[in-house]
């Protein structure tokens, strides 16, 4: 859907004012806000993808957790992590 801002000059009306004018009307139309707002529009993942993606920071968590218990690598606590 397009929704035009139309503005006309008045008689004595400089273009500044005109600016001023057709700026208030496309912030009142909503035109911006709705496209920035799908302007980084993801559409939505299918229920196979989810479950694979869930599926392997699953198994990524729980190798993670076997090496920690092994003593291959250190545990990282805390916000600050040792590099």
């Amino acid at each position: 859907m397009s929704i035009n801002v139309r503005v006309e000059k008045n008689d004595k009306e400089n273009t500044a004012g005109l600016l001023r004018r057709f700026t208030k009307r496309v912030r009142g139309s909503g035109i911006l806000s709705r496209v920035r707002g799908i302007r980084y529009y993801d559409r939505q993942k299918s229920d196979y993808v989810k479950k694979k993606k869930t599926l392997k920071r699953i198994s990524k968590r729980a190798d993670r957790e076997e090496q920690i218990k092994l003593g291959k690598i250190v545990e990282q606590t805390g916000r600050f992590r040792r590099r």
